[in-house]
């Protein structure tokens, strides 16, 4: 798979992918890139232990799959998520 992506977008997806609350639909539904992409991606980008202890993490987790989540839970992320980005 061609990586084509610039570095700020790759790390605002692989930002997103450890974030508890941000389902991989969200992910899918702003860079077009499905769950199996993004565990390609976080494979590619992330030293062998990082990638493992990511997988463990968010495997079966509910808040990373829209279908498995409460309907309660209607937002897709953290309100600190979306900071402020640009030159710096």
């Amino acid at each position: 798979m061609k990586d084509a992506l610039d570095e700020v977008t790759r790390s605002r997806i692989i930002e997103m992918a450890w974030e508890d609350r941000t389902p991989f639909d969200i992910i899918e539904s702003r860079f077009g890139y499905s769950e199996k992409a993004v565990i390609r991606l976080m494979r590619r980008h992330l030293n062998r232990r990082a990638f493992e202890n990511w997988r463990a993490r968010v495997s079966g987790r509910k808040t990373k799959h829209a279908a498995l989540r409460s309907k309660d839970i209607t937002r897709g992320y953290c309100r600190s998520q979306y900071k402020p980005q640009g030159a710096g």
